[in-house]
């Protein structure tokens, strides 16, 4: 299926029909400098700014203790809630980068990382978050369970998972609406000034955004095996393809919110990037459950997103405001 979107035209009072967001990369100012200038921005923002706020935090929450727990990547020491707060506490800076980036270097609206339309159809989002959670929780929750009841328990604490809720959602929804501005939105954007080859964006956003998530230590434990099929393939090939089929990032927002959220306040696993007070508990990382699940998610994952949702009806067309960078100088 493909959601129509708009054209952005050259000049203006020119009627726009049928453009992706990947070809709003061409509005504002959008010279291949541009570009290589808002990454470093972007980089400076997340690796630099981000990584000096994480480490404040850390400091701020537990001293040297806290500093050390950073620095080494375990939070063991400081609680799981805390250690949450430290990881997330650089994609604010992130995320302004990416703002910067998009705003004052290339001139458009930052709405053009999700969309070439007037408005992001949050309802698109939402179907986006649905098709991915069911699957998940069906496959990814009650299926490990089926296989390795012994691992599995309940929230020993109630209360802490209450209140980690809304720091949850708010702090997740940050980050991951973030990740996919920057691998989904930009980058794409970025290369489609190279080659507009859709299998070429496809897989130029999936190793970018597989590459630093190995970092994290369920994809050592779980070898390459888990590395390419969570990360390269549903993490990042899957969400990179439905973007460029749908000509929005929309659908892949909801579902990336979808599996971090499942990830923090429904089924947490020892051995993963950040423990948390989660629903259920599990004791041991399955490393080869988890990356086959994968390939049982995709296929109910489209089937909810393409066939189990109405197709919304054409959205309103761009805003002159938009689309008239493309007079200015590039």
């Amino acid at each position: 299926m493909r959601i129509k979107a708009t054209k952005g035209k050259q000049g203006i009072g020119t009627e726009v029909k049928d453009t992706t967001y990947v070809e709003a990369a061409g509005w504002g100012k959008y010279r291949g400098w541009r570009y290589l200038l808002g990454l470093v921005v972007i980089l400076v923002a997340q690796l630099v700014v981000g990584s000096a706020a994480s480490a404040l935090v850390a400091f701020a929450i537990a001293g040297q203790e806290g500093l050390a727990a950073y620095t080494q990547q375990d939070f063991s020491a400081i609680g799981s809630v805390r250690g949450f707060l430290v990881l997330m506490a650089g994609f604010p800076f992130f995320l302004a980068g990416v703002l910067i980036a998009v705003s004052l270097i290339h001139r458009r609206h930052p709405r053009t990382l999700i969309t070439a339309q007037e408005r992001v159809r949050w309802s698109r989002i939402g179907q986006g978050f649905v098709a991915w959670f069911i699957p998940l929780c069906l496959v990814g929750g009650m299926g490990q369970y089926l296989f390795y009841p012994d691992t599995f328990s309940f929230a020993p604490d109630l209360a802490a998972f209450a209140r980690f809720v809304p720091i949850a959602l708010i702090l997740t929804a940050l980050q991951t609406t973030t990740e996919e501005l920057f691998f989904r939105g930009y980058i794409v954007q970025g290369a489609s000034r190279i080659w507009a080859n859709r299998i070429f964006l496809a897989l130029v956003s999936t190793v970018v955004f597989a590459v630093p998530h190995l970092l994290n230590p369920e994809a050592r434990a779980g070898g390459w095996l888990t590395s390419f099929l969570y990360y390269f393939v549903g993490g990042g090939l899957v969400l990179a393809v439905v973007s460029l089929v749908d000509g929005t990032t929309e659908l892949a927002i909801g579902a990336h919110f979808a599996n971090n959220i499942f990830g923090f306040l429904v089924v947490n696993a020892a051995g993963t990037v950040v423990s948390t007070p989660a629903l259920f508990i599990v004791s041991e990382f399955h490393a080869t459950y988890v990356a086959l699940s994968v390939l049982v998610i995709i296929p109910i994952f489209l089937a909810i997103a393409y066939k189990g949702f109405k197709r919304d009806e054409a959205s309103e067309p761009v805003s002159q405001s938009d689309r008239e960078g493309r007079r200015w100088s590039r």
